[in-house]
């Protein structure tokens, strides 16, 4: 279906460096709809497309051999980071049929120092302990090994992220976290709760370094700060 209605957004104002492909702009997305937030093509969104380039520009995944951890892997990354880095890209989820491996983040089915990379978006909002996934994280890893963990942010913001599994209720989880299957909104202390799991933390505003041109052509998102998580 989206890719019947590509042909209407067909132009050379945006560009989705993921799949390379180009339109007069995205088409609008989300809870609260943002205009050009979503590639018809790949479906990448904006901040799918700032990790794209982050990882490009500013890390090795590109160009060295890395066994890759990919937590609920975004449809848009799956085929290119697997013609990539092939039998060493795992995919892993609990529920999604995308994923190779079905799991669950707090009982990470792997051995100590397995991975090079691991990437876990939007996640950590869901689940039970979030710490206890980033524990586990940080444990697949190997020594110097790296991760990007982001998670929605909802501002402004609190100085500590507020947490209650408990809250069961639909209506009260989206006044209370910002959206109904979210068990916590974080704050401030978002790389201190990484840091807490063995992480030295790089909140990094790469958006920030990026030319003005270049942030309107890959409609980028403005206030995406990328946690880069490193293991000693």
């Amino acid at each position: 279906m989206l890719k019947v209605v590509s042909i209407f957004y067909i132009g050379n104002k945006v560009e989705c460096p993921v799949c390379n492909a180009h339109f007069r702009k995205f088409l609008p997305y989300g809870r609260q709809s943002r205009e050009n937030a979503l590639c018809p093509n790949c479906l990448a969104l904006e901040r799918h497309r700032l990790m794209y380039l982050f990882l490009k520009n500013k890390t090795n995944f590109f160009t060295d051999k890395l066994k890759v951890l990919h937590v609920a892997p975004e449809i848009c990354f799956i085929e290119a980071f697997e013609k990539l880095h092939k039998d060493d890209y795992i995919t892993a989820d609990i529920e999604s049929p995308l994923a190779k491996v079905k799991m669950d983040i707090h009982q990470v089915p792997f051995d100590d120092n397995t991975f090079d990379v691991a990437f876990c978006n939007h996640v950590m909002e869901h689940v039970d302990s979030d710490l206890k996934a980033m524990s586990e994280l940080h444990r697949v890893l190997k020594p110097g090994g790296w991760a990007i963990i982001q998670v929605p942010f909802f501002y402004p913001l609190e100085e500590k992220t507020v947490e209650d599994i408990t809250i069961t209720d639909p209506k009260e989880r989206c006044r209370r976290f910002g959206q109904d299957d979210h068990v916590r909104k974080y704050g401030k202390d978002y790389a201190e709760r990484l840091a807490s799991a063995g992480f030295t933390v790089d909140a990094n505003d790469y958006v920030k370094e990026l030319p003005g041109d270049v942030v309107t052509r890959y409609a980028l998102p403005k206030d995406e700060t990328i946690f880069f998580c490193k293991k000693a």
